[in-house]
């Protein structure tokens, strides 16, 4: 390795990686100024103020106000600028931006699963435009993994039975290393994958240069209609079970009186735990799907429910012509 290519830290591949490495060295350059000075304070003092003889001794103090409020309020003062940077940072990481491209993670013993919207599959590989956020959704197959990617400074776990949403907008075209940051196995050094990042372009290239087999929406449709889904939920139209129009993103009456938000986890959860949250004015008569759609068929699934939605009146109404 030449001393050129040698890095302390990871390249910095996106617009967050500048915001969490400023806030890591602030904190290490606290912590280091405050360990020297005290070390320096002790050595200091332990050589000024030794005993001399054995008929020495100290005068007591009797407190000291401005020394006490000095170590209280600097302390003090700093931990709440750490606190207000660090949540600041927390925060731009924790809310991916509305035009965020959609990819969907799915962890499993030992490889990254990987699915585009538009239906292009990767395993232990993602491809992705330079300067556009994207929007990761996570899910565990089996046990707790951990999707680390260095260089754009973003580390989350992926959990069996639960979504996690990461984003990050990359800035630098390259390649990049993946990680799963969570012991996983006996084969977890091995799970292992590389993020590539390329002009928009080709990347349109990349994404066009494969058969798909139609995307998440369409799949989650045809598996819609293989489970048989449609003899209960009627589009349009009052069944045994709940219209799915415009279900994504609205507020669910539950039969228990409380409300619950249809997102990803609900819709999930509705999939494989029926019972769980039952709709108002329906009776628990769904069957679960529990073994019977994989993790991959249930993002497909929740894709096809979030496309059902009723278009507007400016998407319906024909172009008027001059």
């Amino acid at each position: 390795m030449s001393p050129s290519s040698f890095r302390l830290f990871p390249e910095q591949a996106s617009t967050l990686a500048g915001s969490v490495d400023h806030l890591y060295f602030f904190l290490v350059g606290v912590a280091a100024f405050f360990s020297l000075l005290i070390f320096a304070l002790i050595f200091f003092f332990a050589i000024r103020h030794r005993r001399r003889s054995e008929a020495e001794r100290p005068q007591p103090v009797h407190g000291g106000l401005v020394l006490e409020v000095v170590w209280t309020v600097i302390p003090l003062g700093l931990v709440m600028v750490m606190f207000g940077w660090g949540a600041v940072v927390y925060l731009d990481g924790a809310r991916p931006p509305g035009d965020a491209m959609q990819v969907y993670v799915v962890g499993k013993q030992w490889m990254w699963k990987l699915q585009h919207m538009e239906g292009q599959r990767e395993i232990n590989e993602l491809h992705i435009p330079v300067g556009r956020a994207v929007r990761l959704t996570m899910t565990s197959e089996d046990v707790i993994h951990s999707f680390y990617v260095p260089a754009f400074r973003m580390k989350y776990d992926v959990l069996p039975g639960r979504y996690t949403t990461a984003w990050f907008k990359p800035t630098k075209t390259g390649k990049y290393h993946l990680f799963c940051a969570e012991y996983c196995g006996t084969r977890h050094s091995g799970m292992i994958g590389w993020v590539y990042v390329m002009e928009p372009a080709e990347y349109e290239a990349w994404l066009g240069g494969g058969g798909t087999g139609g995307s998440l929406a369409s799949n989650g449709e045809k598996l819609f209609q293989e489970l048989a889904c449609t003899n209960c939920h009627r589009t349009g139209e009052r069944g045994r079970c709940p219209d799915l129009m415009n279900l994504f993103g609205s507020t669910v009456k539950l039969a228990d009186g409380g409300t619950v938000k249809a997102d990803e986890a609900y819709l999930r959860e509705s999939i494989l735990y029926p019972n769980a949250k039952v709709v108002a004015g329906y009776q628990p008569i769904m069957p679960t799907f529990q073994g019977l759609v994989t993790e991959e068929g249930l993002l497909q699934l929740i894709e096809y429910v979030k496309s059902l939605k009723e278009k507007s009146a400016t998407e319906t109404m024909p172009a008027r012509r001059n």
